[in-house]
């Protein structure tokens, strides 16, 4: 059967498709599908997924995917939307990251809730760059240099911004794309996927491969996804983040409450529903996302319990929801209102005071109003439900 009789799962959601069309792009011969990630952080969350996804879908069709662990890159740290130098990591920490990363994906967990296929062979290679850039020797790195100019390097967004206002760029950071440009050389990749704002680096990989005498890749780009907010792209450090670990509870809850505005988009990006199949009643299909999305990554019954749970919780029914808990017996009592978020791990010390103050907090339905208030003992606190806002939930416990 030919690999490109349907593309309705090639094109589902892509941004930016370069040099040619989508016709061209896929061959009768399985092709090698270029995915980086650089473990610089412990957690994927819904908006890394988007290139999961779309992965897994070019593995389903019958092509190969090359996941790139970028341990050796990850050290240098991708510039890409960022505007000061990234800290640069330990092999050890990005070792331990690579592998929370590949837990995440699916690694040694049930297939069917797996984002990424590990189990069907030749359907999935993962490399770690260290395995042809530790030992690049100098010669070969001058090669590289060679290859881009600074004016090259300055035209990439985020070093023009630097630049024009005065923040350093240290000269490593203009190894970055050419190192992860060279991956594409390495593993003589047919097809990379990335962000929109990747388009530079897969661009890079392009340039180094026609060097070298190889067929240059194509390029395909995911758009980035909005957070909960609606307004800046999902990221742990502003907050507005789904993460791949979250209980089926919060997730669902959080997804819930995505602004109209943005659910279309999550459909098409997350899920592989139909838009035209789904309820035009925008409450029913806010759900509908909500619902599948947690359904994909916990199963059908999770997903369904959580939706349950969330409308008990609205509906102040928290006795009977299955709600996380957690646990009260590393807290010293008496303890301020404040510090049982933070020690309930739902926000910070800081973050918790300022919820409190705004009214967006409830203890079994009962709003919190003074930050310093006082619980005398545990006792007092086992089996309630503390709450943040309408999507974060935690059933308090002594043990």
């Amino acid at each position: 059967m030919s690999l490109n009789k349907n593309l309705d799962w090639f094109s589902r959601g892509v941004a930016d498709l370069f040099p040619d069309n989508a016709e061209t792009a896929l061959t009768n011969k399985p092709l090698r599908i270029k995915l980086g990630i650089d473990p610089t952080g412990s957690e994927i969350h819904l908006g890394h997924s988007i290139l999961f996804r779309k992965l897994r879908a070019f593995q389903d069709a019958g092509h190969t995917a090359v996941l790139i662990i970028g341990d050796f890159t990850a050290r240098i740290g991708d510039p890409s939307g960022k505007s000061a130098t990234r800290v640069q990591l330990s092999s050890d920490e990005v070792e331990a990251n690579a592998t929370t990363y590949l837990e995440q994906l699916g690694q040694g967990q049930d297939p069917s809730l797996s984002l990424l296929d590990f189990h069907t062979p030749n359907r999935l290679e993962v490399r770690r760059n260290s395995e042809w850039l530790t030992d690049l020797n100098l010669p070969k790195v001058i090669e590289l240099l060679a290859l881009s100019t600074v004016g090259q390097m300055l035209a990439k967004e985020e070093f023009a911004n630097r630049y024009a206002g005065g923040t350093a760029i240290s000269l490593h950071e203009f190894l970055y794309p050419l190192l992860q440009g060279y991956d594409s050389v390495a593993i003589k990749a047919d097809l990379e996927l990335g962000g929109t704002d990747q388009k530079f680096n897969v661009a890079m990989g392009r340039d180094l491969q026609r060097h070298f005498g190889i067929k240059p890749q194509f390029g395909l780009l995911m758009p980035i996804l909005p957070g909960l907010d609606g307004v800046q792209k999902m990221s742990k450090s502003l907050g507005n983040t789904v993460g791949l670990r979250e209980d089926p509870l919060s997730m669902y809850s959080k997804l819930e409450k995505v602004p109209d505005g943005l659910v279309d988009q999550y459909i098409t990006l997350l899920t592989n529903l139909e838009l035209g199949a789904l309820p035009s009643n925008p409450r029913e299909r806010q759900m509908a996302m909500a619902l599948e999305v947690t359904r994909l990554r916990h199963g059908d019954r999770a997903a369904a319990a959580a939706q349950a749970d969330a409308a008990n919780l609205v509906a102040g029914a928290a006795a009977s929801a299955e709600v996380p808990e957690v646990s009260l017996g590393a807290v010293n009592f008496p303890a301020k209102a404040f510090y049982l978020l933070s020690a309930a791990g739902i926000c910070s010390s800081s973050e918790a005071k300022r919820q409190i103050q705004g009214g967006g907090v409830k203890l079994d339905g009962e709003k919190l109003s003074d930050p310093n208030q006082e619980f005398q003992t545990a006792t007092e606190l086992e089996g309630k439900v503390l709450q943040l806002g309408k999507k974060i939930f935690r059933r308090l416990k002594t043990l």
